[in-house]
């Protein structure tokens, strides 16, 4: 079994607050924001073509969701990564729906083929990037995780990078090590764009750091215990999104280690 100290990691992201650059989708800017802020990181949403790669370089990471696409939205994003790539920032895919059209399959692709350094998705999104049957309806996921596992470890040997399918139990494996993190709460999916502002909190936890996969485990772990404390509170939805900010504000060492429920070996 190997050890990793999510609380290191929570530290190291609010001493350095790192700027995390996301080119997401409309839906997500404003809570992801939020959500970045709360946890200590700075946030910017740049997707001008004509800019959006010069700000990567002047960024701790970069982040990609292909919720809302366009096709100045996808130049930005394709050079964006290639940026990224040049100047030794890491960054994550989300791959909303990426099943869902062709347009998004197209795309998803070729951003694929930038080996982003961490893909994060739910099980329908990782099984459709990978080219297996399964697709999904809309963001929704209709695959448990588990069957995930096998195009995870395929879009990690391809990338060389991390891969996250994330759900009720999110798996986290590189290829060589397998994650399981437990946690949240089921109000989580019942306030949009929780997951798509996990991808910023992953590219926070990213910056700075090259042990790609440590970091990816701990923010997840870090999300799914601040969903289980607003859970305590929260009364619906609409008080979940303000209890679950608050949380991630409030998120210490000691909740972590009370709370947090990670188990990682050696992948299968």
């Amino acid at each position: 079994m190997h050890h990793i100290d999510p609380a290191a990691h929570l530290a190291r992201v609010r001493e350095t607050s790192p700027l995390v650059h996301n080119i997401t989708n409309h839906v997500a800017m404003n809570s992801m924001a939020n959500v970045l802020l709360a946890i200590g990181a700075s946030p910017a949403m740049v997707h001008a073509r004509e800019e959006a790669a010069e700000f990567t370089a002047l960024a701790g990471a970069l982040t990609i969701n292909i919720g809302t696409l366009s096709p100045h939205w996808v130049d930005a994003m394709e050079s964006s990564a290639l940026a990224a790539g040049e100047t030794g920032r890491p960054w994550v895919l989300d791959p909303v729906a990426v099943g869902a059209t062709h347009y998004r399959r197209e795309t998803g692709a070729r951003l694929l083929a930038l080996s982003p350094d961490v893909i994060r998705g739910n099980a329908s999104e990782i099984i459709a990037l990978a080219g297996q049957a399964g697709g999904g309806r809309g963001v929704d996921s209709t695959d448990p995780a588990e069957a995930a596992l096998e195009a995870a470890r395929r879009l990690a040997e391809r990338t060389g990078g991390v891969v996250a399918v994330t759900g009720e139990m999110d798996l986290v494996t590189d290829g060589k090590r397998l994650a399981r993190v437990r946690g949240g709460h089921p109000l989580m999916p019942r306030v949009t764009t929780l997951g798509c502002a996990l991808t910023g909190v992953v590219g926070a936890f990213l910056a700075g750091t090259d042990r790609h996969f440590e970091a990816t485990v701990a923010a997840l772990a870090g999300y799914a215990v601040a969903g289980e404390l607003a859970g305590e509170v929260a009364r619906g939805p609409g008080s979940y999104a303000v209890a679950f900010l608050d949380a991630l504000y409030h998120l210490d060492a000691e909740a972590l280690a009370q709370r947090a429920r990670l188990e990682v070996s050696d992948a299968p």
